[in-house]
């Protein structure tokens, strides 16, 4: 007869949010067993750049003991800014002197950072997790697709957007938000797309107008990573070709055909495929009654919209303050949930609240008018 594996403290993800929450355990003397369905950590590539927060992504690697380490992967220049109108001319240019509190790290290099931290063998990869059930007094039973199960008295789902472990304590849903974006790449820039580097500049770009905009990083490998976003019916992706790149571009390009030449571009001449994406949110104001045994953490406690920067700082925070109310009572794991969720709940809902204001500002009709009397109310 064989034995339902047992751990005390079980994650279900192992993105930003549940490493982090892992490695301040650890630093605590507590260890967690994360589960996560990709079959490695190289499976694939991270996303682009974050730009990590003093108030929260920051406070959150100070707790894991990573911040030194931290900022010795931070991408130079990075902070630069610029925003644009739909013909180019520039509305707001901001230089990256070094003097700002939200420097610019590749999620790759920074999730490699915090799997670096943790004892081999933490993280169980290829474990897709397809359901969980309570056995009741906290206790959880956790299925993967394999067939097999464990039990847990903590289960934390880290699992993001279309988390498997938030209908535990949650009937909500993530909605489509009237935004859809078209993720592209343009590679080695400064040699093969010089005008296009020129007008993404060092750090991000805003070129924005009435219900589109084209927004842009410049990465630490020397790529352009760019978004298309379009306020566009949900089912707008639908009738778009992706297996035909030339063609996929021709029909993005359909939504931007009285916009500057040099900000077409960053899609006409984009590398490889355009890749789709809905840009879903949870309700703000999202929260739930406290569930014996069981919380959520990042996108599947509070999914938004990125037009805040938002999403990645609260997972690392949510991660580390989890921690660390776990290490502030032991033995009593329900006030160490209480403890924290009371905070989570308004840090999110006020963080929701701003993403969605933001999705509004960037694409309102007289745009990028309203994203610069923004940062101009902060000079």
């Amino acid at each position: 007869m064989t034995t339902t594996p047992h751990h005390p403290i079980a994650v279900v993800g192992a993105g930003l949010g549940g490493l982090t929450l892992a490695r301040v355990l650890h630093e605590h003397g507590i260890e967690a067993a994360l589960f996560d369905l990709d079959p490695s950590p190289a499976a694939r590539t991270q996303g682009g750049m974050l730009d990590i927060h003093e108030e929260s992504g920051q406070v959150a690697l100070r707790a894991a003991g990573l911040y030194d380490a931290f900022r010795a992967r931070v991408h130079p220049g990075g902070e630069a800014l610029r925003v644009l109108d739909r013909d180019g001319r520039v509305h707001r240019e901001e230089p990256d002197d070094g003097t700002g509190g939200r420097p610019e790290i590749d999620r790759g290099d920074l999730r490699d950072l915090l799997l670096d931290s943790l004892p081999e063998g933490t993280v169980r990869w290829g474990a897709k997790v397809t359901g969980a059930r309570p056995l009741g007094d906290g206790r959880h039973e956790v299925t993967l697709a394999d067939g097999s199960s464990f039990t847990t008295e903590l289960l934390v789902g880290a699992d993001g957007a279309w988390s498997r472990i938030r209908p535990l304590v949650s009937d909500a849903r993530p909605a489509y938000t009237g935004v859809s974006f078209v993720e592209a790449d343009l590679l080695d820039a400064d040699v093969r797309h010089p005008v296009s580097a020129q007008v993404v500049g060092g750090g991000m770009l805003f070129a924005l107008g009435a219900g589109r905009g084209l927004l842009a990083h410049r990465e630490s490998d020397g790529s352009l990573h760019v978004y298309t976003a379009v306020e566009a019916p949900e089912d707008w992706l639908d009738g778009i070709d992706f297996t035909d790149t030339e063609a996929a571009k021709a029909a993005v390009l359909d939504h931007f055909g009285d916009w500057d030449k040099s900000l077409r571009a960053l899609v006409a001449d984009a590398d490889g495929p355009l890749v789709p994406r809905r840009i879903h949110a949870l309700p703000v104001g999202h929260r739930w009654a406290r569930v014996p045994g069981v919380t959520l953490l990042g996108d599947a406690a509070h999914l938004m919209s990125p037009f805040a920067g938002e999403g990645a700082n609260l997972a690392l925070l949510d991660g580390a303050e989890l921690g660390l109310a776990l290490a502030a009572h032991p033995g009593d794991t329900e006030a160490a949930l209480a403890a924290y969720e009371a905070a989570l709940f308004p840090r999110s809902e006020a963080a929701a609240a701003k993403s969605a204001r933001g999705g509004a500002l960037l694409f309102h009709v007289d745009a990028p008018r309203g994203l610069v009397e923004m940062f101009a109310a902060h000079d």
